[in-house]
């Protein structure tokens, strides 16, 4: 998929106005305030969306699912340990739900490809359907993707979790940040790839016979 408009904002949305809405209520309102205010933006935009399109912005779901989980977090109190551990609980709770969607019908991949392509073009949800019912391989494909992500994110969160709990603090504040952009970007880097595999894939099958018999 290009990098539309429409997709820009739903990013802006989702990441930056929830971040920037949290350091600026954290000064004033608390820990807790801010991260009630870091929720705003992502509610609203699904609020906009179910108006429009009578459906929930699964992307804005995930965001406020991890605001609700950072928050419930909280109340297991205020150790140094416990306020690592609460940063990794996001990222693992989204790898969890990732890997628990693989035995049903549709992955969760699936909704957040179709809520993207339904934004980008008009009917683009009955066509992303269509595509589903007819090309198999995209169900597979789709799966892989989810399992993929899934289990990066989980192992992502274990080894987080198992360096906040055993190292030194301030040992696992420098290396933390390392371990989280390089599996993410082990991540990116691996669905650009599989991508570009998939479309040289569909390319070749649309392609004439070979000349000369």
């Amino acid at each position: 998929m290009k990098l539309r408009p429409g997709f820009v904002v739903e990013l802006a949305v989702n990441f930056l106005l929830p971040w920037l809405a949290y350091r600026f209520s954290l000064p004033h309102f608390g820990e807790t305030g801010a991260l009630i205010a870091s929720a705003l933006p992502p509610i609203v935009w699904s609020l906009v969306e179910l108006a429009r399109f009578r459906r929930v912005d699964a992307l804005s779901l995930m965001v406020l699912a991890g605001i609700v989980l950072s928050i419930a977090a909280m109340a297991f109190g205020g150790s140094p340990r416990v306020l690592l551990l609460r940063e990794s609980l996001v990222s693992g709770a989204v790898g969890v739900v990732f890997l628990l969607s693989l035995p049903l019908r549709r992955p969760l991949i699936f909704y957040l490809a179709r809520a993207t392509v339904a934004r980008e073009m008009e009917g683009g949800a009955a066509h992303f359907e269509v595509l589903w019912r007819e090309r198999p391989g995209l169900a597979s494909s789709m799966r892989l993707m989810t399992l993929v992500w899934g289990a990066g994110l989980t192992c992502e969160t274990a080894l987080r979790a198992w360096v906040a709990l055993t190292w030194p603090i301030g040992r696992f504040l420098v290396v933390s940040p390392f371990i989280g952009y390089g599996i993410y970007g082990g991540l990116a880097l691996w669905t650009l790839w599989y991508r570009k595999t998939m479309r040289s894939g569909v390319d070749e099958s649309v392609q004439p016979d070979g000349m000369g018999g």
